[in-house]
């Protein structure tokens, strides 16, 4: 659906000191001011005991509310407005969010979020999923837990450590304790520790995801690149519409293997995925996918890359 904006003159100077020579200094302040806003409104989203999904629908809402204004001022901004005689003119404006033209706009915002918007980041960080043995019933475990994870935000980690390892001596089922004992040895690049403690959770619970993934992220931290793909296959077997494991498997590939086309082919799927779910980890697949196109430039091997991209249904 377009909408058309019937304009008069004076409304064509609505950005006071708008200069076309300043056009993409004001077009930076325009992009800026509204993703502040939709950082605001990210800000105000609860996460608890609410699916990723979820959570990233309600993003979604709060980049599309600045959407259609960015669309609105960009646009201005590329009006002549020298010579200009006093009569309507008139403005398009794309509010189809599955529209090429929307989807640019949300984007920029999107971009410029993921690289400013700390509420963005700590949001899309609390996506854990929980089954009955995530959390223990246990007070003095749950205490102990807490206090473990108080001392992770300050970074803290010996002192996690001790808070977690007391948590689960006391429920040895207490999933995300170990989880986060894991997270805590990892940070200290204690990898084969934290391996045991991502162990000790996928015993309690064989379905757990988070340990399964944090497993293939510290085989990559060990350079030991063949069991963190496995592991990752692992984890598409449990949850095959999870981008994460492309994205990981399209890493490895084009990071650390040079095979760019498997990592472009892995690095699609999951920019695809991210952008079903509206998940603003899009972007960072997006940066993978600009890196690899770099490489594969060099090697004269573009051709390839487009049919890549193609066979993804993805255009530049």
């Amino acid at each position: 659906m377009k909408k058309t904006i019937l304009l008069s003159l004076i409304t064509c100077f609505v950005f006071k000191g708008f200069s076309q020579g300043k056009e993409n200094e004001n077009t930076q302040i325009l992009l800026k001011e509204l993703s502040e806003n939709s950082c605001k409104c990210i800000g105000l989203i609860d996460t608890i005991d609410k699916f990723p999904k979820t959570v990233s629908k309600e993003i979604n809402k709060c980049i599309n509310k600045q959407v259609s204004a960015y669309q609105l001022g960009f646009k201005l901004m590329k009006i002549d407005t020298t010579n200009l005689e006093s009569k309507n003119i008139n403005i398009l404006i794309n509010a189809n969010e599955y529209s090429n033209e929307f989807k640019k706009y949300y984007y920029e915002i999107e971009r410029y979020l993921f690289e400013n918007c700390s509420s963005l980041k700590s949001k899309i960080a609390s996506f854990e999923k929980r089954s009955n043995k995530s959390i223990s019933e246990n007070p003095k475990a749950l205490e102990f837990y807490s206090k473990g994870i108080s001392e992770i935000k300050k970074q803290n980690l010996k002192k996690a450590i001790l808070f977690f390892k007391k948590s689960v001596q006391i429920d040895p089922t207490f999933a995300f304790a170990w989880d986060n004992l894991g997270i805590s040895y990892r940070k200290l690049n204690n990898y084969d520790k934290a391996i045991e403690s991502y162990e000790k959770s996928l015993e309690i619970d064989p379905n757990g995801l988070m340990p399964l993934q944090n497993i293939a992220v510290v085989y990559q931290y060990k350079k030991e690149y063949k069991k963190a793909i496995k592991t990752y296959e692992r984890l598409a077997e449990l949850d095959e519409n999870n981008p994460e494991i492309y994205y990981g498997i399209g890493q490895i590939y084009s990071l650390n293997l040079q095979n760019y086309e498997k990592g472009l082919d892995n690095m699609c799927k999951a920019y695809n995925m991210y952008a079903e779910q509206k998940s603003p980890y899009r972007t960072d697949a997006e940066k993978v996918i600009s890196m690899i196109y770099s490489e594969m430039k060099k090697l004269g091997r573009e051709q390839k890359f487009d049919e890549i991209l193609k066979l993804n249904n993805i255009s530049q």
